[in-house]
């Protein structure tokens, strides 16, 4: 019998890599020069979270009308982008430990398809992956300017999956790889097996508490790695 093909989902912040302080002043330097302030950026959770309602909860918290919210969200992700990009040509991001080998080793699986499920706007993920020189393992994503919550962005990976591979995807055919409970919360929404690794803020605990299939606590034991991406 053929093995079944996996579709693997990564998120990115605390799973592939760390951006480093670079992209905090980028974001940072963003909300106030649009919003005329950063709202209370050194004490928010960004873990698991959407892009762009990274900024409006930050702004809401900080007062900003959601009119003035809606209006500058494009500006305010825009600005980021570009800062990021620059900020990150100067100090690449830190991939986690193993990963540009656990890709390299995925990338040879036949039954393997590596795409991306990340809270990131498209071009976030794109300068951030690129940076680290690990974008081109990825086939497709689904990202954080697609849906209004993460738990929705399930289904538009399967349908991007469709079109990118023809292989029609269901979510027990799915792996999704994240360092946060809402990785978690995710995968079961869409039915996937969760493997959870504790590269993040998260610990192992809280994670196998919110339900993930397995948990990790990093990647350099890459055989225990690929077995649980697509054993």
């Amino acid at each position: 019998m053929a093995r079944r093909t996996r579709l693997l989902l990564f998120d990115v912040d605390g799973t592939l890599l760390s951006s480093g302080p670079g992209w905090r002043a980028a974001f940072g330097s963003a909300l106030a020069d649009v919003f005329g302030t950063s709202g209370d950026l050194d004490h928010f959770a960004f873990e698991g979270k959407l892009d762009p309602l990274i900024v409006a909860e930050l702004m809401r918290g900080a007062g900003v009308s959601e009119e003035a919210v809606a209006e500058g969200l494009p500006r305010a992700l825009a600005l980021y982008l570009d800062r990021l990009e620059a900020a990150l040509a100067v100090e690449r991001p830190r991939t986690k430990p193993r990963v540009p080998e656990l890709l390299e080793r995925i990338a040879g699986n036949p039954s393997a398809v590596t795409a991306l499920l990340t809270g990131n706007v498209e071009r976030g993920a794109r300068i951030k992956l690129s940076a680290a020189g690990l974008w081109h393992r990825f086939r497709f994503g689904a990202f954080g300017d697609e849906a209004s919550r993460r738990e929705e962005l399930g289904p538009v990976a399967l349908s991007r999956a469709r079109a990118a591979t023809g292989i029609a995807f269901e979510g027990p055919d799915c792996v999704v790889v994240g360092d946060a409970p809402q990785d978690v919360a995710c995968g079961h929404a869409l039915g996937a097996r969760v493997v959870a690794v504790a590269t993040g803020k998260t610990p192992a605990a809280a994670l196998a508490a919110a339900g993930a299939d397995v948990v990790l606590p990093d990647f350099v034991d890459l055989d225990a790695t690929v077995g649980a991406l697509l054993g």
